[in-house]
């Protein structure tokens, strides 16, 4: 896949989140991979900074419980902001409950992130979002994860470990991904499980810098299953009060 034009490549980024961990954090990872990344601790200064320069923002990552405005009213209130059409990625611990997450998915969330993602993680999980026309639409929240997975096409297997985790599919941290559109057969086990799963997957993206991004073609009923409560169970393991 050809990267992109060096212009191109450098995106702006606020990060919106009230914890002064977390703001920088992300805005350290993002401004080592060449981004421009800006940090915010309240939806007062969020929404000005977006009307400000609502063309001008690539991507914004979100703390639903941003003061003062709670949960999904803010993602609707930078949705009315006129021109402001970029991607919103929410933090993943701030979500209160499952008809949250639905209302968000209503409301066109790109994705969801963990605020506390191992710092080597945070750019590849934004991957998606910066670049959203290199990569496939997820179908499904994902969950960031780092586990061991084996994948095999053909004869041959690889060793590798995930980015991330839904019961779409997962993305895999490699430096030599696969051509999109390739078959293979993954398999890899949940944390605090003790069945493997076993998968058919199509390679929906690739990029060298990242990995490849894996589409389920092929998956037990039951393991899908398990992805999903995985997944649910990430988003509200480390909410905010």
């Amino acid at each position: 896949m050809p990267a992109p034009a060096a212009a191109a490549a450098v995106k702006t980024v606020i990060v919106a989140d009230d914890t002064a961990f977390v703001r920088d954090r992300f805005k350290t990872a993002l401004h080592a991979a060449g981004h421009r990344a800006s940090a915010v601790a309240d939806a007062s200064e969020l929404l000005a900074r977006v009307r400000g320069d609502s063309r001008g923002v690539d991507l914004v990552v979100l703390d639903l419980r941003l003061p003062p405005v709670q949960g999904v009213a803010l993602v609707r209130a930078l949705r009315a902001i006129d021109g402001f059409e970029a991607p919103i990625v929410v933090f993943s611990g701030t979500i209160a409950n499952a008809d949250e997450v639905r209302e968000l998915s209503r409301l066109g969330v790109a994705g969801y992130v963990n605020e506390y993602s191992a710092v080597q993680h945070i750019v590849p999980a934004l991957a998606p979002h910066l670049f959203p026309n290199q990569y496939n639409r997820r179908s499904s929240p994902r969950a960031v994860l780092g586990i061991p997975v084996a994948y095999r096409l053909g004869n041959t297997i690889a060793a590798a470990v995930t980015l991330n985790v839904g019961r779409g599919g997962l993305a895999i941290r490699t430096t030599s991904p696969l051509d999109p559109g390739t078959l293979v057969k993954v398999r890899f086990r949940l944390p605090g499980t003790t069945k493997d799963i076993d998968a058919e997957a199509r390679v929906a993206w690739a990029e060298r810098r990242v990995g490849m991004g894996l589409h389920f073609n092929r998956i037990e009923a039951a393991d899908e299953a398990a992805i999903d409560e995985f997944v649910r169970a990430h988003f509200f393991s480390n909410r905010k009060a």
